[in-house]
């Protein structure tokens, strides 16, 4: 069963022209749409099904610092600062807690990688700090063993995914911001070399600058535009538990398997680790580009030939802007989770935290991650596309950033100081041969 996300409903009025279309309702797109809002410039943002009906619903929920690339780290501050005002900015419920993310370290080598991590980290002055086995038994009381250590920041948290993008999409839309669900954007219009406007399903609208947060989608619209986005698709599998009582607060993870408490009392649960990689054309396409991250993630990533090979062949990869195009053959990506993957998570959960072992299952669902090949986002404008900017391939870090990553883009669109340094994020960098831009 997929997850439901809360309801927002489109725009009445349909506009002729704004300064800005954002293209894709997930929890970046709408982010950055509210954050245009608030600027004063006009905005229509175009989702193809529903708010955050991919991945955006679909993800775990954390949202953290602890662990993140150090060319993340500012973005990832300053998005947990975000969150922790998104309640009171939004006027809604995101779920957001600030209630402490752990990681158990399995080894003597997790202990070192997470030193290690936290030694790069030390210019950041964060509150992440190991754990003793004592200091674990002590925050996590209940394990059927003993952990030699564990990472831990008490300053991270958790949102509801289902709540946290629609609830920002309808706080855009009350700033001022034009929302339209079922309208999916076929392509650009182009005039003198720069975008002029999009074309939708229900018509054109005139605009000067277009943002793509289209999550797995990007890639393909990108290609109809003759952008080459070096973007893949991991699936990963998530359940949700009916309401439990007694167990930990906490966002924990391990070696296989993870779980965090949910704002229905229930939890969210998936196994580390355990995300299937699809073999699809792209795979051959963008083999040399994903080749280092392939070789460097071998043990976290299962390779799966089947049914999504066919599916992706048959998606055309051009089409006119005068008729059907793929985003309105699928609305959503709704894709078959994995009982295997689940179940075996579920197992390593309960052998290590018997209190879990009277847990129902009450929902299962998998999603679509957007991947780059450094698993480090795009958050920038496009090269020889003036007018044109993106901000995709967050690598399954896309909920926890999307405040931040939302509110950078639409500086970037606006011609603002940016809110953390771009360069890390610019399209030139996925790019071979091709020199960065000055700053």
């Amino acid at each position: 069963m997929a997850p439901r996300p809360d309801h927002v409903a489109s725009s009445a009025t349909w506009p002729q022209h704004v300064d800005v279309v954002v293209i894709g309702g997930g929890i970046v797109g709408a982010s950055a749409a509210l954050s245009l809002a608030e600027k004063g410039i006009s905005v229509a943002l175009c989702e193809k099904g529903q708010i955050g009906a991919e991945q955006s619903s679909r993800n775990w929920g954390w949202c953290r610092k602890m662990g993140r690339d150090i060319s993340e780290m500012p973005l990832a501050l300053e998005s947990l600062r975000m969150w922790e005002r998104m309640n009171e900015r939004t006027q809604a419920e995101t779920g957001f807690r600030k209630a402490g993310i752990v990681y158990l370290c399995e080894s003597q080598a997790d202990i070192d990688q997470h030193e290690a991590w936290l030694e790069q980290a030390r210019q950041f002055q964060l509150d992440s700090r190991l754990l003793s086995p004592d200091e674990v038994d002590r925050l996590l009381p209940g394990s059927s063993r003993r952990w030699p250590g564990a990472l831990y920041t008490a300053t991270d948290g958790r949102a509801e995914p289902q709540k946290a993008a629609p609830a920002i999409a309808s706080a855009a839309a009350r700033a001022g911001a034009y929302v339209f669900t079922n309208c999916a954007v076929r392509g650009v219009e182009t005039k003198a070399g720069r975008i002029a406007g999009v074309v939708t399903e229900r018509g054109p609208i005139r605009c000067e600058s277009v943002l793509l947060a289209g999550g797995a989608w990007s890639r393909l619209f990108c290609g109809n535009m003759g952008v080459n986005f070096p973007q893949l698709k991991v699936l990963g599998c998530v359940a949700r538990t009916e309401p439990i009582d007694g167990l930990p607060d906490y966002a924990v993870g391990a070696g296989n398997f993870a779980f965090r408490k949910r704002l229905d009392g229930g939890y969210t649960i998936a196994q580390r680790n355990g995300n299937l990689a699809p073999i699809v054309p792209d795979s051959f396409r963008l083999f040399f580009d994903f080749a280092p991250t392939l070789i460097a993630q071998w043990r976290e990533l299962r390779l799966r030939v089947g049914r999504r090979f066919l599916e992706e062949w048959r998606i055309p990869r051009r089409w006119s802007l005068d008729g059907p195009t793929p985003f309105e053959t699928v609305r959503v990506l709704d894709p078959e989770p994995s009982d295997a993957i689940l179940d075996q998570g579920a197992a390593n959960l309960v052998r290590n935290f018997p209190a879990f072992k009277g847990m129902k299952i009450a929902e299962r669902w998998a999603g679509l991650v957007d991947v780059t090949p450094d698993a480090v986002p795009v958050i920038s404008a496009v090269p020889g596309q003036p007018g044109f900017f993106l901000a995709s391939g967050f690598s399954g870090h896309g909920f926890g950033l999307g405040p931040a990553a939302g509110r950078l883009a639409a500086d970037l669109v606006a011609g603002d100081a940016p809110i953390v340094d771009p360069a890390p994020f610019r399209f030139e960098r996925l790019v071979k041969g091709t020199r960065p831009s000055a700053a």
